[in-house]
């Protein structure tokens, strides 16, 4: 595989910055990857191929670490999870949910004057951004045992959720990226990559017949293997289905 990115922004977590709830945010840059897992990658399962080009045309924003609780407090009034924590990522959120928490905030900022566009990541906008540049297993190479490092999963995780920003970041400045809690993204699941749009936008309105669509989630979380946390991995789960694995982050539009 040949990642290639925008070299006029060398250091994207140079880019911080936070809105007005103070959810940090770090620069991603554009540029192009190789979305999907190689035949010979480890763990890897046969929905994530067959690997193909992105090209991520425009840079924007991505929350620095995942949705707290404190924030989504902050906009939606109340605090759904499980496991109990200001710090700790929101869990126990459909993808219906999040799509209100989005729509609030975005009402908040443009109450301030602020023309600000919050939303999920696209699936293939996630992946580039764990990936940071890279095209292991992981970020951090193809050697499993150093996850400890970045990610709280099943073998540390102690069977709960832990406060963001614990562990180590990817090279672009992004905490719990793997691990922690799985997260929502944009895109309706679809068992391959065959058809998958080229230029990192939202694959949606696939199978219009169904009542519930079934969404994409990234990542890995507290109660997921290794394997769950590799850059390439994704798992699905209906739009209104609540889990205190599951989470989010945030894109800030620019």
């Amino acid at each position: 595989m040949n990642n290639s990115v925008d070299n006029s922004i060398k250091n994207p977590s140079s880019g911080l910055t936070s809105n007005s709830i103070g959810m940090e945010f770090v620069l991603i840059p554009a540029g192009e990857f190789d979305m999907g897992s190689p035949m010979h990658e480890k763990r890897r399962k046969l929905w994530e191929s067959p690997v193909h080009r992105v090209t991520i045309k425009k840079p924007f924003y991505l929350s620095k670490y995942p949705v707290t609780q404190e924030q989504w407090q902050v906009v939606m009034g109340d605090n759904p999870s499980y496991f109990r924590g200001e710090k700790h990522p929101v869990e126990n959120v459909s993808w219906n949910e999040v799509q209100v928490f989005f729509s609030k905030l975005n009402a908040l900022e443009n109450a301030r004057e602020n023309n600000r566009i919050f939303r999920l990541p696209t699936e293939a906008e996630w992946e580039y951004a764990s990936r940071a540049g890279t095209e292991t297993a992981y970020f951090f190479g193809n050697d499993e045992s150093k996850l400890r490092e970045y990610a709280w999963f099943l073998e540390n995780s102690g069977f709960e959720t832990h406060p963001v920003g614990l562990k180590k970041p990817n090279p672009w400045g992004l905490y719990d990226i793997y691990g922690n809690v799985w997260e929502w993204v944009q895109d309706e699941y679809h068992i391959s990559y065959k058809g998958a749009p080229a230029d990192g936008r939202a694959w949606e309105n696939l199978f219009p017949s169904i009542s519930i669509p079934v969404r994409v989630r990234r990542g890995g979380g507290w109660n997921g293997n290794a394997g769950c946390c590799r850059s390439a991995e994704r798992l699905f789960a209906a739009q209104d289905k609540r889990l205190n694995s599951l989470g989010f982050r945030a894109v800030w539009v620019i």
